[in-house]
């Protein structure tokens, strides 16, 4: 874990080093100080000489300015230390996400990423700037001090040993117990993070359903556990404060009684003692910083381990050591493939899958829910790795390629469409970010957008909010093919991207398609039966296997299922999910 973090510290190891040191010299110059005080007291005051007193004081302010310039510099090289090591942080989880596989985002929740990218990451920055200057400064601060205490008077600073060791077993003990509860507190920020997510992107439905209620009592009861937890912290670290004060003040009644009777007997001056309870400071005050540190450090285990988990995800999918790089046509092949998205469990989602596709065909595949036909298109462009076969793309196995190289030749359009925030024209560019203004319209025209889009106030230059929020289902279904015809694909699988159109519009997409793109693989998941009868081929999805494959005629002949479904839709409406008995 630590080596996992160590290695984001990157370009900011000078800083790294150098915040210590600044550190540790302003320890230094503040140790001098009540040295020369005692030197001021003893041989200036009470000896009289003006001399001494300007001469030291001189060299104190020195010290003095030292140990803020030293200071300064430490807080300013440890800022920059801790936030360039923050932002290497988020950046690298960021890009490893960007490598997983399918089946590794499904092991995160999207609010459990966030919380690692945001509050995780901020507690690991507080720590490091901490463990930067405070673990450096206040160690050493209480060792130099302990040393100049001794060297004083070791009889006084005897009482600081047995003070700070009886102190070190309170704090070991308050924050052994506070500890435990910090660990608990921060995979709760997952909840309430996931709460707030949920609430504000289906904000619609949930005023729909007049649910605003229930929405609150969840927000509620995440940040109950939130505070509860931290509550409970709180009421174990906040003995700190009122077991340092008592410690300090008695060492201070005791150094105060019994220096005091030295002074009388002439075994201490009255600079010495002034001096020692400058150090008294000190020391208990570095004690206060270490229990600050464990603290610190307790809260940031546990979203270091948390922030390590992502960047030790490696992808289940990489590339092979001599990738092929160019895809030759859209020849599609299944050779008895297996699938299961859980390698340890025997449960197949794809079973005895045999299908061959000729490059430029037109193919339909029409299922029941849950019949494994999004899952079928998604090995092609290889979002996931077969459990046993082989896909292939072009005559290759589709591990043979380069992944972004085959994904950049398969288009998909998702069942669940996806716009980002932006214009209608940097949407569309996702197919190609070179693509010109023309370009842009021409596959808008093929995929039907272009009627509503030139009516939008500022046509191709009008904004989409965030996921699409102002176009409709159907108006983004047709932005959403309009991307992927930009990326002239050699594969094109439409994913029930029409059932938001009308059966008019879906019928000019398919004809636009079959006459603009005629040398591309067209795969097309539908429930409608027209949306799939004029396809070359059309597959029968059923309980995780093909049960028909063959022409509309062919079908209509031979497959019960899609007789069935095609007489019930023609004869009064209705869908694939629907079992329906032909009287």
């Amino acid at each position: 874990m630590i080596k996992t973090l160590a290695a984001q510290i990157k370009e900011f190891k000078k800083e790294s080093v150098l915040t210590p040191i600044f550190m540790v010299l302003e320890v230094v110059f503040e140790t001098l100080i009540p040295l020369m005080m005692a030197s001021i007291i003893d041989d200036g005051v009470e000896a009289g000489d003006m001399r001494h007193i300007y001469l030291v004081g001189a060299c104190m302010i020195a010290s003095a300015l030292g140990g803020l310039f030293c200071g300064i510099m430490g807080g300013k090289f440890g800022a920059r230390a801790s936030t360039g090591f923050a932002r290497n942080l988020r950046q690298a989880m960021f890009d490893n996400i960007q490598t997983f596989s399918f089946s590794n985002l499904d092991k995160f929740s999207t609010a459990g990423l966030v919380t690692r990218m945001t509050t995780d990451v901020t507690n690991i920055q507080m720590a490091y700037q901490m463990l930067l200057r405070i673990c450096f400064r206040a160690p050493i601060s209480m060792v130099c001090a302990m040393s100049m205490a001794f060297f004083i008077n070791a009889r006084l600073a005897s009482i600081y040993m047995v003070a700070l060791v009886l102190l070190a077993i309170v704090l070991f003990f308050i924050i052994s117990r506070a500890m435990k509860y910090f660990q608990m507190a921060f995979p709760k920020y997952d909840e309430l993070n996931a709460s707030v997510q949920e609430n504000v992107s289906a904000i619609r439905v949930v005023k729909a359903y007049v649910r605003e209620d229930y929405e609150t009592s969840r927000l509620k009861k995440a940040s109950q556990a939130i505070y509860d937890i931290f509550l409970k912290a709180e009421k174990n670290v906040v003995l700190n404060m009122p077991v340092m004060q008592f410690t300090v003040y008695s060492c201070i009644l005791l150094i105060s009684w019994m220096g005091a009777k030295m002074i009388v007997q002439r075994e201490l001056t009255t600079g010495e003692l002034m001096s020692l309870m400058a150090y008294c400071m000190n020391i208990l005050m570095s004690l206060m910083m270490v229990a600050m540190i464990f603290v610190m450090m307790s809260m940031s285990i546990a979203s270091a381990r948390r922030i390590s988990e992502v960047l030790d995800e490696k992808s289940d999918l990489t590339n092979p050591e001599n990738p092929v790089y160019d895809i030759p046509d859209g020849e599609i092949e299944f050779r008895n493939v297996d699938f299961s998205y859980y390698k340890d469990e025997n449960k197949n989602v794809l079973q005895e899958i045999n299908l061959k596709i000729r490059a430029g065909e037109t193919v339909g595949i029409i299922g029941g829910t849950g019949s494994s036909k999004t899952t079928l298109v998604n090995l092609i462009s290889r979002l996931y790795d077969v459990t046993k076969g082989s896909v292939m793309v072009g005559g290759h196995d589709v591990r043979e390629y380069d992944m972004d190289s085959l994904r950049g030749q398969v288009a998909v359009v998702l069942q669940k469409n996806v716009l980002f925030s932006g214009t209608v024209l940097d949407n569309l560019r996702w197919g190609d970010e070179n693509a010109t203004e023309e370009e842009c319209r021409r596959v808008c025209r093929l995929a039907c957008a272009d009627e509503f889009i030139e009516k939008m106030p500022e046509g191709y230059n009008t904004y989409i909010e965030q996921g699409g929020s102002n176009v409709s289902g159907g108006q983004k279904q047709r932005l959403c093919i309009a991307r992927a015809l930009l990326k002239k694909p050699k594969i094109l699988i439409l994913d029930d991207s029409t059932s938001a159109v009308d059966t008019a519009t879906d019928a000019k997409i398919r004809q636009a398609l079959a006459q603009e793109i005629p040398d591309t693989t067209k795969l097309i998941i539908a429930q409608r039966v027209s949306s799939v009868q004029h396809a070359d081929h059309i597959i029968v999805m059923e309980e995780s296997r093909i049960n028909g494959y063959g022409t509309h005629e062919e079908l209509i002949e031979t497959n019960e299922i899609y007789r069935e479904v095609y007489e019930s839709q023609t004869s009064g409406g209705g869908d694939f999910d629907e079992k329906v008995e032909v009287v």
